[in-house]
């Protein structure tokens, strides 16, 4: 007896559904995915090996550039503390901002950079004319003049009540002089307490930061 022939199916899986699925997918974290913003001051910062990230919410940031220059900044997620922040300096220093001027120091990604006595016509700028604006910096190397300690003051009282993360951003060839005067700022207000922001070399494996670092990014 003739044995019985099956028949051949074919084995071949159509794809086109699960391409489909695959670039809707692609699409949707292309769209959706934030990245990291530009830094509104670039400085190259000394390399360490560290185990902890810094910390991102309630940041009072502290910067010098390679040319000794100190500038002072919020994070943005304190909007009510920059509020207060720039309401107390105003009325320590009698510069008579308007609400205008106050709302710029408000803005996002902003940072102060110049002595009082520039601040209300600094603040006036368009927010594109900022980083080509040729500053002096906070004063800071004249201990009868710091005057980054009456912004530090001012965020102390902001911050009252809560959590203030205080950081400090040197670039690589930052002036020992003018480090000098920021630690006097803090310390004359009582602040010891800061973390100093570096670009971490050789993280060790199984650590916090390294975990943050090789996170894969997800969409938001």
């Amino acid at each position: 007896m003739a044995r019985a022939k099956l028949p051949r199916k074919s084995t071949t899986v159509d794809m086109t559904a699960m391409c489909d699925v695959a670039f809707l997918l692609l699409t949707f974290f292309i769209l959706t995915t934030k990245f990291k913003p530009d830094e509104a001051l670039t400085v190259t910062t000394p390399k360490s090996v560290s185990t902890n990230p810094a910390e991102q919410k309630d940041v009072v940031l502290i910067t010098m550039d390679k040319e000794g220059l100190v500038y002072f900044s919020v994070s943005d997620d304190a909007m009510a503390e920059k509020e207060t922040i720039i309401n107390e300096v105003d009325q320590m220093k009698n510069l008579g901002l308007t609400e205008e001027e106050k709302k710029a120091f408000r803005r996002s990604g902003s940072y102060v950079g110049v002595p009082f006595s520039q601040l209300k016509s600094y603040l006036q700028k368009s927010p594109k004319d900022i980083p080509s604006l040729q500053v002096p910096g906070i004063p800071v190397k004249d201990t009868l003049n710091n005057e980054l300690q009456v912004w530090i003051r001012a965020a102390v009282g902001a911050f009252q009540g809560g959590k203030m993360n205080i950081m400090l951003k040197g670039d690589n060839e930052a002036k020992y002089e003018s480090f000098k005067g920021v630690l006097t700022a803090l310390k004359r207000n009582e602040q010891l307490k800061f973390q100093l922001i570096t670009d971490p070399e050789g993280v060790p494996a199984g650590t916090e930061l390294y975990k943050t670092i090789n996170a894969p990014r997800t969409a938001q």
